[in-house]
Formats: C-alpha cells, structure tokens, sequence
C-alpha cells in the first residue's frame, strides 16, 4: 500500500478550508478546489474569507511552505476529501447536487488506487450513492481492493465545534466507515497524519448515521429547554432561575434556551433522519418543529411589545447562529430580523453583528434594516433583542437599558 503524500480537498468552506490546511501542515501535499474564484484566490494569498480562530495562521504558513494551494480545477490526487455543502429542500430533504457535482469532478481524474472521502454531513447512503456515481463514470475502476484499478471510498464525519475548528480537528475522535475493510484502513492512515483522538471504524451506513445522531441528540434536549422557555413564559416563571434550580437534582441537566437552533448541522441534520424513517423518527421530528417554531415566537413577543409606538426603533443584538463567530447558516436570529422587518413596515430595525462587514443579501434589500455598531444601536433604540450572547453582549452595561423594553432570549442581562 503506497503511503499517501497528495490530498486534494473538495470545498473550501467551514469544515474544507481547515481541513486542508491541518493536512497541508503535517506534511502532506494539498490542493483546495472550490467553485468560488474569490475564494481560491484568498487562499493562495494566505487568507481566509471566513473568521476561525488560528485558521489563518495555518493556512498563510502552509501556502508560505508551498504545501497548500488552491484552484477551480479538480486535480488528481493520491486521495480526495469531499466537504460540500449538504442543505435540504423545501420538503427537508436532502440537496446532494454539491456531492454530486463533486464526484463528477473527481472521476476524470482517477488513476486506480485513489482514496476517495466523503466529509460532508449526510444521510444514510449518501457514501454508497458517490461511489456508484463514480463507477458509473469511470466504469474500468472497481471497489473490489487490491487491484490496480481499485479506488476505496469512506464516511468520516466532521465532528467540531465553530470557533474552536483548528483544535478539535486534532484532539477530537474520528468515526471512518468504509465501504470495505480496506477503504477503512485507508482512511485510517490518512486521518492518522492528524488526528489525535481515537479513530473508530465501522461501516459507511453507520458513520452516517452517527454524525446525525450526536446532533440529533443535542436538537431533542435543546428543544426541551425551548419548550420550557415559552411554558414558563406563560406562566411567568424566570426559566433560568428554573432551570438553575433543577439542574441542581444530580442526574438532571437541561441545557440553556434561546431564540431557535441554528448553524448547518442541529438545524439540518435531524432532518436527513426523518428522511430515512419517516414513520419511526417521531421524537427527532417533533423536537425540530420545537426549535423552528421558537424564532416565530420570539417575533410576536417583540411585536406585542412594538405596538406601543407608531414607528418602533428595535435594535437586534446578533445574527450569527452562535457566539463569537460570523458564520450565519440557518440563524434563528437572521430570520427574526427578517420577519420583523417585512410584519413591522414602520419600524426601524438596527442589526448590531459585530463579526460581519455588511448585511446578508435578504436584509440588505430591506428598507428598513440597518447594520449598525452596539453603542449606537442601543442608544437610538426604543426595544433591545438580544439574540446572540456575543462577548460585547454580555459585556455590555446593564444600567445603559433602564429606559429600554429589553427582550433577552438569551438570559444574559437577568
């Protein structure tokens, strides 16, 4: 078995980019493609277009050492990592065109002997259906192993949290499920280059699947702390004086709520497993309708409040979908300030996101919404939201909101 000395990593965004560079940094050999020539070209300038703490200093080191670059063109490879982006659709089912179109760029390029990893989140199958994909474009390659036309694919989920990439990519466990026992090994040996956790080997069914349901897992418990929230709301209860106490009982701990769940992977994983099993999956399904339905209430609480005045000035606190990062897939509290902008034409709604440079498209386009810095919002505002717990949020002096309506969904100005 020839040792792998070149990657090509497919996609450049969250998960690819860091990925590349972490490779690129253990010695291997590593080309980034992307479809997006703004960022290819970041890249070989040693930037980043995304903000995660210490990526750019890997990346511009890497390029510097001449073990990273970055193209439009798929190159070949000793190996491939696919870390595409995998939405879903109108109906929550999976958008696997990026995966395709991934394959698609890789088979012209194989040679025999090439290890081929899908990274990207996806439903059960998603692996096989790759493969197949290739086999079909190429139909002189095989997956049986060992022979000179043989290509060996696997499943290895990515497993880290934004804002800490850089470091759990190394100390994290990896799960790689093969399509066959050599395809395991395989990967096996490229994750080792890195990878400083436990790496555990199963099935590509089953890698799947277990990256699903760890966030499926964390969707159910938050949409209990959710539901909680709009209970006690009724009943005038303080949740997280509630909470608090609760989670004083040994073998209790509710987690914390907040305006929804967002990001690429709680907000959308649960779905792929209602998907595969709509008939059984009836918890995961009902904790999801939980947790999309909460960005809609907390819009009518800051409605109710809005009525009070004939052009209400509201200012947001937060559009990223968690603290301290500007990464805002699936934000609850871009939607929330999407639905107040278009319900409360009269408004003036203040964006206060500290990690972006201009508002995303949809609010951008609107009217009446603004990007505007903290001190600025807060003082010219009749209402704050505080969506987000940025650092500048919590740090932020409670006495400067007396003469304010404060919604916190967070429970950070108790």
């Amino acid at each position: 078995m020839t040792a792998i000395q070149s990657v090509v990593v497919v996609g450049l965004g969250y998960i690819g980019l860091p990925t590349a560079a972490i490779l690129a940094t253990h010695g291997l050999d590593v080309t980034g493609v992307d479809v997006n020539s703004n960022t290819v070209e970041a890249v070989n300038r040693g930037a980043v277009p995304f903000v995660e703490p210490d990526l750019e200093v890997h990346v511009a080191g890497a390029v510097q050492q001449g073990r990273l670059q970055a193209t439009t063109l798929t190159p070949s490879a000793d190996a491939f990592i696919v870390a595409v982006p995998t939405p879903f659709g109108d109906h929550h089912e999976a958008d696997l065109s990026y995966i395709r179109a991934a394959a698609e760029s890789i088979a012209p390029v194989l040679k025999g002997g090439e290890l081929i990893v899908l990274e990207s989140t996806s439903p059960p199958g998603a692996t096989r259906m790759m493969s197949d994909l290739i086999l079909r474009l190429r139909p002189d390659l095989t997956l049986e192993p060992n022979r000179a036309e043989s290509i060996y694919v696997a499943h290895c989920p990515e497993r880290v949290l934004p804002g800490r990439v850089m470091i759990e990519l190394v100390t994290n466990d990896r799960i790689i499920g093969g399509l066959n026992g050599e395809s395991s090994q395989r990967a096996k040996e490229l994750y080792s280059r890195f990878c400083k956790g436990a790496i555990h080997l199963t099935d590509s069914l089953t890698a799947e699947m277990a990256k699903l349901v760890e966030n499926s897992y964390r969707d159910v418990n938050i949409a209990f702390a959710n539901e909680l929230s709009m209970i006690s709301d009724d009943l005038n209860i303080d949740v997280w004086r509630l909470i608090e106490l609760a989670n004083h009982h040994p073998r209790v701990n509710i987690l914390q709520p907040g305006p929804g769940v967002g990001g690429h992977c709680i907000a959308v994983d649960p779905w792929f497993i209602v998907a595969a099993a709509p008939e059984r999956a009836n918890l995961i399904r009902a904790a999801r309708q939980v947790n999309d339905s909460k960005p809609a209430y907390v819009t009518k609480r800051v409605m109710d409040k809005a009525q009070r005045f004939l052009e209400p000035r509201i200012a947001v606190l937060g559009l990223a979908f968690k603290p301290d990062i500007d990464d805002l897939r699936e934000s609850p509290a871009r939607e929330i300030v999407n639905d107040l902008a278009l319900k409360l034409p009269t408004a003036s709604i203040f964006a206060v996101e500290p990690h972006v440079q201009k508002l995303p498209p949809e609010l951008e386009a609107l009217p009446n919404v603004s990007l505007r810095d903290l001190h600025s919002a807060v003082d010219d505002a009749d209402i704050v939201v505080l969506l987000v717990d940025h650092t500048q949020n919590k740090d932020f002096a409670r006495n400067l909101l007396n003469e304010k309506i404060v919604i916190d969904t967070k429970g950070v100005w108790r």
